[in-house]
């Protein structure tokens, strides 16, 4: 991670970290402040645009963080409370069908009112009334705590989301702003000029433990805990780079059909898939590529792990590297199960696990045994979308530190690309 990315999310770790158990408070002030330190960054006609369908505007980030909070916390619990704004029930609703009807997703960007002005002044209204609800006396119960928890966790992905949803707008700018002037990416340095295959460390598998265990906030997609039975299986050590996909590109990755899912292959045809998202060739910089990132145009760095690739690719990659690349060594290479990579997480095997790119696994986003959504609204969160999507796990540089954990599953559809999306390759014993 860079320093300025460093700058804008290192303060609220800190702060997070050295907050004694209980101090519900100050861990709320913190979460919501490190929202508008990373919009600082972006002006008012910033926070407007929208550039796809699946992005939302920054301004539609803040501002829902917001309305979860009056919604599901000070609506029900803060006695006397009155509504900011009851038209921001509409606009600022994500996709909570039991709350009621709300602005279509595509459109959020044709929301240029309320301002982003009238939005921090939004903020500002709610952040005061939940400091008199969580500052009243005694600590909150526990089932009020555990919602504001919840509400810090939507935040936090949300904070993510502001950064890679700006990113995605910013790379359709001639100008390619940046979103973190500064920001720069980084390559491990004992893998500087390595064109060897990475390492994998061998593991017995066997019956595992899978999930959340209780202790610290957890989604309830992680859970609940359950065994899973593992063959023996080895787990690369390190994630694939930037050096190892221009040898895809270079062996006709893109141009081979008999590498991709048939989906995928649909996706690389319709949509003209030649390289990952973001990259750029140029024939001027060193490499012939360059990439666009938080910190702007770059020239593309060997060494760093990839990212901004979809399922397929990563897939088709994993297929062609144990069949094409470096004889025997990667033979048999395929995308790890999640059962998998928790359990190399928790062994501590891997290299890279977080902070860098999610890692797409094999397994798709299903709900664990005995899953059950919980009742009325906050039952929408998670339950609803477990089909159609693939399960990643780790953590990237866009995400906040602390976020994330060894059971975490984050999920997009295979075709999507403008998360910091990478691959750890995996194969069987």
């Amino acid at each position: 991670m860079s320093d300025a990315m460093s700058d804008a999310m290192s303060d609220a770790t800190q702060t997070r970290a050295a907050s004694p158990a209980g101090s519900l408070g100050t861990l709320y002030a913190e979460v919501r402040a490190h929202t508008e330190r990373l919009a600082a960054q972006l002006s008012a006609e910033d926070q407007c645009i929208q550039s796809m369908p699946d992005a939302s505007p920054a301004k539609w980030h803040r501002a829902h963080t917001t309305w979860f909070f009056e919604e599901f916390v000070l609506r029900p619990h803060a006695r006397g409370y009155r509504v900011h704004d009851e038209a921001f029930r509409f606009l600022f609703n994500s996709y909570y069908e039991s709350v009621g009807a709300r602005q279509p997703r595509p459109a959020r960007g044709m929301i240029t009112r309320p301002s982003a002005d009238a939005v921090t002044h939004y903020r500002r209204a709610v952040d005061a009334a939940m400091a008199r609800l969580l500052d009243a006396g005694d600590a909150p119960a526990a089932p009020l705590a555990d919602l504001v928890t919840l509400g810090l966790h939507h935040e936090q992905q949300h904070q993510e989301l502001l950064l890679t949803d700006m990113l995605h707008g910013f790379a359709q700018n001639p100008l390619a702003p940046a979103v973190l002037p500064g920001w720069r990416d980084q390559a491990p340095d004992d893998q500087a000029g390595d064109d060897n295959p990475t390492a994998f460390a061998q593991l017995d598998g066997g019956i595992v433990r899978i999930g959340a265990t209780g202790d610290g906030f957890a989604f309830d997609s992680e859970g609940p805990a359950h065994q899973a039975l593992l063959r023996p299986y080895a787990i690369a050590t390190r994630l694939v780079r930037n050096r190892d996909w221009l040898a895809f590109i270079a062996d006709g990755g893109y141009r081979t059909p008999t590498l991709w899912m048939s989906d995928g292959w649909a996706a690389v045809q319709e949509q003209g898939w030649r390289a990952p998202l973001y990259w750029r060739e140029a024939a001027d910089v060193p490499g012939g590529w360059q990439q666009f990132g938080p910190g702007g145009l770059a020239p593309l760095l060997p060494d760093a792990p990839v990212r901004h690739v979809s399922w397929y690719e990563a897939d088709a990659f994993a297929r062609w590297a144990g069949a094409h690349w470096a004889g025997a060594h990667w033979a048999g290479a395929r995308l790890p199960t999640e059962f998998e990579w928790e359990h190399a997480a928790r062994e501590g095997v891997l290299e890279q696990a977080e902070g860098r790119v999610w890692q797409w696994t094999a397994s798709a986003y299903l709900p664990y045994p005995g899953f059950v959504p919980a009742a009325g609204a906050i039952g929408e969160y998670n339950g609803k979308f477990m089909v159609n999507q693939m399960v990643l796990r780790g953590g990237s540089a866009a995400t906040p530190p602390g976020h994330t954990r060894p059971s975490y599953r984050n999920f997009f559809h295979p075709d999507r690309r403008w998360q910091f999306s990478g691959v750890r390759l995996a194969r069987d014993s």
